[in-house]
């Protein structure tokens, strides 16, 4: 704790006056012995004690009433991070939170939050001369001596970047060190309390309270949480990309923070080989989803480039790159027997004018020479596959491969991935299956990027399959039965639809239905071909490989070649380009609420401090004058109310007059 006018401490002098006085007035008075008042002080001898104890109360009241006036006339401010009680430490772990999400600037704010808490800690060790600090920061997980805490801000261990945090393997590696380092510690955690980088639901918390309570002499956790309402801010992602011939087709998304309904219009700035273009784009919700089409020059068969958005409350998350290669064809499989429902699908899956998308068509005789080396996607009409035709898809999937599995018409009880379909079940006469309800937002049957929705609604069965098996439902039947379910399998997906595009069972080969779904499968299976161009930061995949050595290619913002490995943007590795990109979870606007937090730190000695400021100018410490006037009132109206006099005992309140002679 510190003082604004320390020099007025001396005022705490004056709570002895009223000690002082109490011991003149005990000075003053004599005792003198009168026969009459012994009975008198026989009766109330009893209730001395009482008195005695009244009287120090009162004493007690008068004095602390003093000090607490002479301490708020003082002006006390209490230290964010060590006024939260306890001594020096020997040494203070910092994990800081250098994620994307941190370089939100607060509301009315100048300066990201990541600058803000280095600040806030930078003020807090002022006074810890001495005490040693070692930093751990989100990006690379490994401890490192800091000299000073004046030079928190100038090295590049604290640096922005657009990576994510993960604050339980961080608090880990603290544990870690420190039962390595004797002596008395303490960790702080610096972080926005973004919800993606603590991970509540991690199982990896119980196992960080463990080997906290377990060190030596456990240390006092400090949560410094930099958090408030954000500046305005857009942000925008690319959620695909994909060549396709002579073009390149990205699927962006473009996301604001506040919940305004204020249509916005945004310049949207995409860079090309050098090249820039700006459009506009009108932001009228709270996000939106579009397709943005970028011309390939002629003869270039490989470039990158970034999709930009102006500068406002992150400066991290206003661009998206991305990178491509030569054009390939984009080749599906179908495994179905000969019939109207394989040839609706090859016709779908291969309309005139998608230059280059072929299909190859497989009777199921013939799965044994199955090869998906160059496929994209699986269209499977037929009895789910066993043994080598199955591991051979389970790769498939693995490798990003998308299969779309319609109800067979003939019988089997084989499973796939644990799903399996059930027997046919037709409708009642005159009657049909009709779709109820499906996903706007997720899976095939998804609304375009423009908003308008495929019209499922129309889709109408006589026949049916259900697909059995635990898998995420996206669109059901009136009657509450799964028609669309996906299993995930690494990076690829299974589709199981429960009917057939053939006119005996239903109308799903209608095209305004079964086009999309079908070129919407091909386009996220093409894009295992062009996902080698892209990465998030954090993954395997964007790590150079034994050999190679990174070089940035791009020239967006202000690169900073210490924080290569930390920064999105175009990278070479050896041979290999690569977009890589912030984590999508650092766009995700969940805050760690304090309940949550109370479970993730359960049992450890933590104190969290809530840091709403918006300079870096502004100092952590708080003003906590008005806590010591409110105790001074309270100890003065104690002292009142110790002071009133003691009602009297009903019957005893006066002595009887003795009667008169006559």
């Amino acid at each position: 704790m510190s003082f604004l006018q320390p020099l007025l401490l001396w005022g705490l002098l004056a709570a002895a006056i009223p000690v002082i006085i109490h011991l003149l007035n005990r000075r003053r008075h004599k005792t003198v012995m009168w026969a009459a008042m012994q009975f008198l002080l026989k009766a109330t001898r009893e209730s001395r004690g009482k008195k005695k104890l009244r009287h120090i109360l009162i004493l007690t009241c008068r004095t602390l009433g003093v000090a607490a006036l002479a301490i708020a006339a003082a002006r006390p401010l209490l230290s964010g991070v060590m006024g939260w009680g306890g001594g020096k430490p020997d040494v203070v772990v910092l994990i800081l939170d250098r994620s994307a999400s941190m370089e939100a600037t607060p509301k009315s704010g100048t300066v990201p939050r990541r600058e803000l808490a280095l600040q806030r800690v930078r003020d807090a060790l002022a006074d810890l001369e001495g005490t040693r600090l070692v930093l751990i920061d989100s990006a690379s997980g490994e401890p490192q001596d800091v000299p000073s805490p004046d030079v928190l801000d100038q090295i590049s261990s604290t640096a922005a970047t657009d990576t994510a945090a993960d604050l339980s393997a961080l608090t880990a590696r603290a544990a870690e060190y420190l039962t390595e380092t004797p002596g008395r510690s303490e960790v702080w955690i610096a972080s926005d309390l973004q919800a993606s980088n603590w991970d509540p639901a991690n199982d990896r918390w119980t196992s960080v309270r463990a080997a906290l309570s377990a060190l030596p002499q456990p240390p006092k956790l400090r949560v410094l949480s930099l958090g408030g309402e954000t500046s305005p801010n857009q942000s925008i992602r690319l959620l695909s990309s994909r060549r396709s011939g002579s073009e390149l087709l990205l699927d962006v998304e473009i996301s604001r923070s506040d919940d305004t309904t204020t249509a916005v219009n945004l310049p949207l700035t995409a860079t090309l080989n050098g090249v820039r273009s700006t459009s506009n784009v009108t932001l009228a919700g709270q996000n939106l989803r579009f397709r943005k089409v970028l011309p390939i020059p002629p003869r270039e068969d490989s470039g990158f480039g970034w999709l930009s958005i102006p500068g406002d409350g992150n400066s991290r998350d206003n661009s998206s790159f991305f990178a491509y290669g030569a054009a390939r064809p984009v080749k599906s499989l179908l495994v179905a027997p000969p019939g109207e429902a394989a040839d609706y699908l090859a016709i779908a899956a291969a309309p005139g004018g998608h230059a280059g998308q072929t299909i190859e068509r497989l009777d199921p005789g013939q799965l044994p020479r199955l090869d998906t080396a160059d496929v994209a996607t699986v269209f499977w009409a037929a009895p789910l596959p066993e043994g080598e035709a199955a591991a051979a898809l389970e790769r498939f999937l693995s490798d990003g491969g998308e299969i779309v599995f319609f109800a067979p018409a003939g019988e089997s009880t084989a499973k796939f991935l644990e799903i399996q379909w059930s027997a046919v079940t037709e409708s009642e006469e005159g009657k049909f299956f009709i779709l109820d309800s499906w996903d706007h937002d997720d899976g095939l049957l998804r609304d375009g990027l423009d908003g308008s929705p495929i019209p499922a609604d129309r889709l109408k069965a006589v026949k049916r399959r259900l697909p059995e098996g635990e898998a995420a439902m996206l669109a059901r039947w009136d009657d509450g039965k799964p028609f669309l379910v996906r299993r995930v399998l690494d990076r690829g997906t299974a589709w199981f639809v429960g009917s057939l595009p053939d006119y005996t069972w239903s109308n799903l080969a209608d095209a305004d239905v079964l086009l999309p779904v079908v070129q919407r499968a091909i386009g996220e299976g093409a894009e295992r071909f062009d996902a080698g161009f892209l990465a998030d930061l954090g993954s395997s995949a964007a790590e150079a490989r034994p050999g190679e050595a990174r070089v940035r290619l791009d020239d967006y913002g202000a690169p900073a070649p210490s924080n290569l490995a930390f920064e999105a943007g175009i990278h070479r590795f050896g041979d290999r380009t690569l977009a890589l990109n912030r984590p999508p979870p650092e766009d995700d606007p969940e805050i760690l609420s304090r309940s949550a937090l109370g479970g993730v730190l359960e049992g450890t000695d933590f104190t969290l401090l809530e840091d709403r400021g918006t300079s870096a100018n502004e100092s952590v410490s708080r003003d906590v004058w008005r806590g010591f006037l409110i105790a001074m009132l309270f100890f003065l109206i104690a002292e009142a109310l110790l002071c009133l006099p003691k009602k009297p005992v009903a019957g005893t309140d006066s002595i009887p007059a003795r009667p008169s002679k006559a």
